[in-house]
């Protein structure tokens, strides 16, 4: 049914559903949900354990170790083959096991209870299950309720609706009936619409339902976001770098082979030696040196209260150029407080958090008691009674629940800052009458008994309220409000409005007829003062973008809010700053992609915006290269969170929707958790490339070895089980300790480097300075003990490789600082790992069984006095080069 809805009468969508102000019959109702099926949105299933395993070997580089497992094997060598497959084996369990524990954490996260609605079918009013419904149902909306389906209204009277999970506002939309004449609007402007998904602040309605499960606009979106694919960026460049390997693994091997046989040797002892060196040149420690260190990663992110889904997850933050937050929700709390009044003459602050009565009254910056204020104690009485709202304190979310308008919400905690509770202030003031708010009118007037006297409260739009106004109050007593102070009045609004503050007004008339009143006799009222709200900022934010800032992360603000209220809060955070623009939905409805990429260096806040338009703003990012994180909360944010490199949402007061399509779901809803998992990223990032720089520079001093032999003409120096004891026994241990890694001083900071590749030219550079003295050490050893045992020779080769990869793992700790200026103990697993492989290497050199397997002999003191000195050579080129950089860098730093 293509049907504008918020175009069409209320009449005429009765009409259209083949409805009637009565609802359904139940026997319509029961067909009708066989045609459309339940109002619910299809869950994903939760993957099974086997599922979860089997998820583990979708890396071509697990393919190929699988494949070389299985060579090795059917050439007889099954300890070998073994010792592969367990080493893949064991990345796998580790992987399953953290996303099966992610999933259904996540599933916990899930509400336990089922949603109902009150339908009117067969004329009477019914409480059923919200899947029930069906297109045509009447729905009876109360405050406190939420909205179970789409619908258009047919009746409101004071409805408000907070569409902040949707639109990305944090202030309750007020609803009317009246149909509106143009189609193309934002859900945000659609007045006459209610969407599943949303909550009701206040006041009554009714609704037909227009849409239910996934024809609801929550609905269009989770399908939106089931065919969305992006790849974290660490599994997108592992997956590329599997591919390169994979293919020169295949020319190198092919190429050896050839260049053996052709200058003589066996083909079957090139076949095994070629199979032996792929498996060594594929760094099949690697993965589970990844699934470690990612594994570690996620239990320290857990602990601060960050849920990650996937264990790529985490590192992905750590390469964040960009962050995209969502205002409502993420940055402040979606909790409406008084933060500013202004009576008397004078400007107040208030402190505190949220919906907590917790707080202070400040005058000039200092903390005053509010009982010595005549114009404070009087504010506090008039706030609450204009706030029909309740606040609890829900114990097992530690949080402060609320029922009723928001903004109700906010007047009822002042008034508790200030002194007053509610229930016992009313038992005292008699509430005599009311004149809900609505959309005409703009205000909210309460009638109290008090002193025998009608007393007569109004809040609301300051241009109203004012406009009633003919006097104005102080400490001193009422006097005429002049057109002077009505300007005057309207400055202040305009100042505090440019702030990203809602001015509510409030005036008061005191000798009222205690029997009752109406809207129409409200005038000549006394004007009070202004009550200055916002959606306050959590106080982490500052703290945060600060760290964001030196960790040279930019960071941009995207939100469904109006310009002006989005920057006042943007730049209080710390995200916009002077020179920086402001870019608004309608705006992005004109800018071709080519000139969006060009705003996006200056823009720092977009305003206004629906979900299509953060879709596009992420995309136009991702195609400068950055690599952007993108936060939400809410419905409207989750097709970005599924299309920025890695999505990030709040677990309390985020939607599922939101939960379902994010990588990473803060427990905590602690945005500071963000900047940490940055942190916690970095340090794994240079914790893979350190060890990609070690399994790599190790294997290609071997192809050297063995490339380097064949065109001298010299015996292989190692054979295949050598190689492969090196590669599995040495850099295992080696490289299992990497994971233990402690993090670096300077992973925050802004020189910190973030190449898009893992394999870049300065790691190129490093692996030619490790293996040339490997290849050279090597040769020249063999070379020596050549002409006497062939035995010694290869355990010579052997041994000295190992030496070699000891000091290598050292080598590897740092680009820039020296290996004698680290504390050593900052990774004990690394001593602990050095000391297993050396020993391992005494039992493969001085053990029988090992000598027959690996074919070595024993070697003398005087042997080992001139291995040691010749692999420690590594150690002396690398430092060169390490000094080397550091002079440059800091030349660079005195020019600059």
């Amino acid at each position: 049914m293509n049907i504008i809805w918020h175009s069409e009468s209320s009449r005429r969508a009765l009409e259209a559903l083949r409805s009637a102000e009565h609802g359904l019959t139940r026997d319509e109702a029961r067909k009708r949900l066989l045609e459309t099926g339940p109002n619910r949105l299809p869950e994903e299933k939760v993957p099974g354990v086997l599922s979860l395993f089997l998820r583990q070997f979708t890396s071509p580089l697990i393919f190929v170790l699988l494949l070389a497992s299985l060579v090795v094997y059917l050439m007889g060598e099954t300890v070998d083959a073994a010792v592969i497959a367990f080493v893949l084996f064991f990345n796998a369990i580790i992987g399953a096991v953290q996303e099966g524990k992610a999933e259904h954490a996540l599933a916990a996260l899930k509400r336990l209870t089922t949603t109902n609605a009150i339908v009117v079918r067969d004329g009477l009013e019914l409480l059923v299950p919200a899947e029930e419904l069906v297109p045509g149902d009447v729905i009876v909306l109360n405050a406190g309720d939420q909205i179970p389906a789409d619908a258009r209204l047919l009746h409101a009277n004071g409805l408000k609706i907070i569409e902040s999970a949707l639109t990305g506002e944090s202030e309750p939309v007020e609803k009317n009936i009246e149909e509106i004449a143009e189609e193309r609007l934002p859900y945000a402007d659609q007045h006459n619409m209610v969407f599943k998904g949303t909550l009701v602040a206040s006041g009554l309605g009714r609704a037909v339902v227009v849409a239910t499960g996934t024809s609801t606009v929550i609905g269009q979106i989770s399908e939106k976001i089931s065919h969305i694919s992006t790849d974290i960026p660490l599994k997108r460049e592992i997956d590329r770098l599997s591919y390169i390997m994979v293919a020169a693994v295949a020319v190198l091997s092919v190429l050896l082979f050839v260049i053996g046989v052709g200058l003589g040797r066996e083909p079957r002892e090139m076949f095994v030696t070629t199979v032996a060196l792929a498996v060594s040149v594929i760094p099949e420690g690697l993965p589970v040196v990844m699934t470690l260190v990612l594994a570690l990663g996620v239990w320290r992110m857990g602990k601060r209260h960050a849920l990650v889904k996937k264990l790529q997850a985490v590192e992905a933050l750590g390469q964040a150029t960009v962050i995209a937050v969502d205002k409502t929700g993420t940055l402040t709390r979606n909790e409406m407080v008084v933060q500013k009044i202004y009576v008397g003459g004078r400007f107040f602050s208030v402190t505190g958090e949220g919906y907590n009565p917790q707080g202070e009254i400040q005058l000039a910056g200092a903390t005053i008691d509010p009982a010595n204020h005549a114009e404070l104690l009087l504010l506090g009485k008039l706030a609450s009674f204009c706030a029909n709202a309740r606040v609890a304190f829900e114990e097992g979310k530690a949080s402060w629940l609320v029922s009723g308008d928001p903004t109700e919400a906010a007047l009822l905690v002042l008034g508790e800052k200030i002194g007053f509770h509610k229930a016992d202030l009313e038992a005292e003031c008699l509430p005599l009458g009311e004149i809900p708010f609505d959309h005409d009118r703009k205000y909210h007037a309460t009638l109290h008994n008090v002193d025998g006297k009608g007393f007569v409260t109004v809040v609301g739009a300051p241009e109203n309220v004012v406009g009633l106004s003919n006097r104005s109050w102080s400490p001193e007593g009422e006097q005429a409000m002049s057109e002077e102070s009505k300007q005057r009045a309207a400055a202040i609004v305009e100042s505090l409005s440019a702030e990203g503050y809602r001015v509510l007004a409030v005036a008061i008339k005191q000798d009222a007829s205690p029997g009752g009143f109406e809207g129409s006799s409200l005038k000549d009222l006394v004007f009070v003062g202004f009550y200055a709200i916002r959606d306050g900022l959590r106080p982490e934010v500052p703290e945060a973008m600060a760290r964001a800032k030196q960790a040279g992360v930019k960071v941009v603000m995207i939100t469904g809010d109006y310009p002006t209220t989005a920057a006042a809060l943007a730049r209080e955070a710390g995200i916009y700053r002077d020179g920086d623009t402001i870019v608004t939905g309608l705006e992005l409805e004109t800018l071709s992609d080519e000139d969006l990429n060009g705003r996006l260096a200056q823009a720092s806040v977009f305003a206004r915006v629906t979900p299509e338009h953060k879709m596009r703003i992420i995309e136009a990012y991702r195609r400068r290269g950055e690599i952007v994180a993108m936060t939400g909360d809410g419905i409207n944010d989750a097709p970005s969170l599924v299309a920025a490199d890695l999505g990030v949402a709040m677990g309390r007061i985020g939607t599922e929707v939101a939960k379902e399509a994010a990588d990473i779901v803060l427990l905590n809803d602690d945005f500071g958790s963000i900047i940490s998992a940055i942190e916690e990223g970095r340090t794994i990032y240079r914790t893979i490339k350190k060890t990609l720089l070690y399994l790599i520079s190790t294997s290609v001093g071997e192809v050297l070895v063995i490339a380097a032999s064949l065109f001298l003409g010299y015996p292989l120096p190692v054979l295949a089980a050598q190689i492969i004891w090196l590669n599995l026994v040495t850099d295992g241990f080696l490289t299992l300790a990497w994971a233990l890694e402690p993090k670096e001083n300077d992973v925050l900071s802004a020189d910190f480097r973030r190449e898009h590749r893992l394999i870049d030219r300065s790691m190129l550079v490093r692996i030619a300075v490790m293996s040339v003295p490997m290849m050279v050490g090597t040769l020249w050893l063999f070379e020596r003990y050549l002409d006497g045992d062939l035995v010694k020779a290869w355990t010579v080769s052997m041994t000295v490789l190992a030496v070699f990869q000891w000091f290598n793992a050292w080598n590897c700790r740092s680009e820039r600082q020296t290996v004698f200026s680290r504390d050593i103990l900052t990774n004990t697993a690394l001593i602990y790992a050095t000391l297993i492989v050396i020993f391992l290497q005494l039992l493969a050199v001085y053990t029988a069984p090992l000598q027959k397997v690996l074919q070595t002999t024993a070697l003398s003191l005087d042997d080992w006095l001139l291995i040691v000195p010749v692999a420690s050579s590594i150690i002396l080129v690398e430092e060169v080069r390490k000094f080397l950089v550091r002079l440059y860098a800091r030349r660079r730093t005195r020019s600059v």
